[in-house]
């Protein structure tokens, strides 16, 4: 079922959103050369107390797995969920932090993706790319619109310029659970699907892929990676449906 949210509770979200953000904006600077991904793990958990929140991913659970960190961090080839380890980062990596926290009883979720140093130019047009999806999608969030109209921008220009989307995980509703109704798809058909309206909720995240859309999972049944091993990248925004458009809960 959809929840409909009310303005007071979409200020809510935005607060807890707004500690995402800042705490991302906090790692961001940290990525470089040499640190390790359980490093900034470390440090978005102690980001997330020092500001009187919960770190929203250690403890999920989903399909009998059970998340160990409180930062996903996915390096490269990997798409989604990257668990972090003794892994040192090096110059021409890109990295996905997803990050979410929960504060006064609602969530908050949004990701990045992060250059290490000098990139090669395919690996710049990705991250450039998909921004672009992220935003195109965002835009479609009008009451009255349907879903498939998100789904169908952020297609288009991802296939536009040569990549692939992932289908194997979409993005979803989100208020006082991390994952609710409805499931966003980053593919799909314009005037197609759900009935978009005012309080709606969504995290809108573009997965793309340099090569195929195809995906394989790994370590420990969480880390999903790209199945040819070309490059993807991950963003993701909180935005709520209101009567002015799309308000993105997740920017600072």
């Amino acid at each position: 079922m959809i929840t409909l949210k009310s303005a007071r509770e979409i200020e809510a979200l935005r607060r807890a959103n707004v500690i995402v953000a800042e705490i991302l904006e906090e790692l961001k600077g940290k990525v470089a050369p040499g640190v390790t991904t359980l490093e900034l793990d470390a440090l978005a958990e102690e980001l997330t107390y020092r500001k009187r929140a919960l770190p929203a991913f250690k403890g999920y659970q989903m399909a009998g797995r059970v998340y160990p960190r409180s930062l996903c961090v996915s390096v490269n080839e990997e798409i989604v969920h990257g668990i972090p380890s003794d892994r040192a980062l090096k110059a021409g990596d890109i990295v996905g932090l997803d990050f979410g926290v929960i504060y006064e009883g609602f969530y908050g979720d949004s990701a990045v993706t992060v250059g290490v140093g000098k990139l090669t130019d395919k690996a710049e047009r990705l991250m450039r790319v998909t921004e672009e999806a992220l935003y195109r999608g965002i835009e479609q969030l009008r009451d009255g619109k349907r879903l498939g109209d998100l789904s169908a921008a952020v297609q288009k220009t991802v296939e536009s310029a040569g990549f692939s989307v992932v289908r194997a995980f979409v993005g979803h509703g989100i208020g006082k659970q991390l994952h609710e109704e409805p499931p966003v798809p980053n593919y799909g058909e314009p005037d197609r699907g759900i009935r978009l309206s005012e309080g709606m909720v969504l995290a809108i995240e573009p997965m793309v892929n340099a090569g195929g859309w195809e995906v394989e999972i790994k370590e420990y049944g969480w880390t999903a990676v790209t199945r040819d091993g070309s490059l993807s990248a991950h963003l993701e925004h909180s935005v709520a449906i209101t009567k002015n458009g799309p308000y993105i809960l997740s920017k600072i």
